[in-house]
């Protein structure tokens, strides 16, 4: 290649900072990784239908999900009952679509309040260390030495089961891996030199921490709040299959599946347990789909 073309190009280039068009197509790069991922836009797109199916339920469906209708109790799928009914007779597609919001909104909902803790937490500390860092690590260490679900099912037997008390049980035993995750991404950040130079103008720490070096450490972040909402989607709907997560009279995916304990149930009335258990599994699928697709498209060591 002759000097003269090389030298065309690199005008090109430059030509196309000074407009600021590089710069834009640069940062949509990893817009265009993930867009271009086929499971990743396969989990948006269920992970939206789910979603919006929920919070227009009413629009979706005229039955009350906690309306009992004993003369039409265990009826088979039909035209007026799409997932038929339950053992009290109440309709089991409204009660699955009335349920995805508490379900959805116990693991989102925990996931975030969580990721807020840990990330805000984990910013601070691992920049600056010093004592508060070895206390928040000691703490931390101290819930992550538990296994989870003994520890979360610990709590629900002290506390009692509610709802408000199942996302702070969540919260408290789900910050401390977000927390040891941005802490370790801010022990590597802080020895790069952008940092070490707004040290050297004296910008303040608050600036440093979340305005600078927190927006380079979201990729990793984000895919892990997308894991863990899922693992808190399943962990409600197992303990509310077992009687410990939010109370019976609320719907939720897994108070619908605490109907399958029984034996004759999973045999003969395949539709108590069967819908929902599909909409837990593409749900929780979705999400997975998309942490991939978020991981492999801020993952710097893959970009093309």
């Amino acid at each position: 290649m002759s000097d003269a073309t090389l030298n065309a190009r690199f005008d090109r280039i430059r030509a196309l900072e000074e407009a600021g068009k590089l710069r834009a197509r640069t940062g949509s790069r990893a817009l265009r990784k993930l867009t271009n991922n086929r499971l990743a836009v396969l989990g948006l797109v269920l992970f939206a239908i789910i979603l919006l199916a929920s919070i227009f339920a009413p629009l979706l469906t005229a039955h009350d999900p906690l309306k009992i209708d004993l003369r039409g109790r265990l009826d088979p799928p039909s035209w007026e009952h799409w997932f038929g009914t339950d053992m009290t007779g109440r309709d089991v597609f409204a009660r699955v679509l009335y349920g995805g919001r508490i379900s959805i909104l116990v693991g989102l909902g925990s996931a975030l309040v969580a990721a807020l803790i840990g990330v805000g937490i984990g910013t601070y500390t691992g920049y600056r260390g010093g004592w508060l860092d070895v206390v928040a690590l000691r703490v931390s260490e101290i819930f992550m030495s538990f296994p989870q679900i003994i520890l979360v099912l610990l709590l629900v037997s002290i506390v009692g089961q509610s709802l408000v008390n199942l996302i702070v049980i969540f919260v408290i035993t789900g910050w401390g891996p977000m927390y040891r995750l941005t802490r370790a991404r801010m022990l590597s950040l802080r020895e790069e030199e952008y940092v070490q130079a707004l040290q050297a103008f004296g910008v303040s720490t608050f600036k440093i921490c979340y305005k600078h070096m927190l927006p380079n450490a979201l990729g990793p972040i984000m895919v892990n709040i997308t894991l863990t909402t899922a693992m808190f989607i399943l962990a409600e709907a197992g303990l509310s299959f077992l009687g410990l997560g939010v109370p019976l009279n609320i719907p939720t995916w897994g108070n619908i599946l605490n109907a399958a304990q029984d034996l004759r149930v999973l045999q003969n009335y395949w539709w108590i347990w069967l819908p929902v258990g599909a909409v837990i599994s593409l749900f929780v699928l979705s999400v997975n789909f998309i942490g991939d697709g978020l991981r492999d498209s801020t993952d710097p060591t893959q970009q093309g």
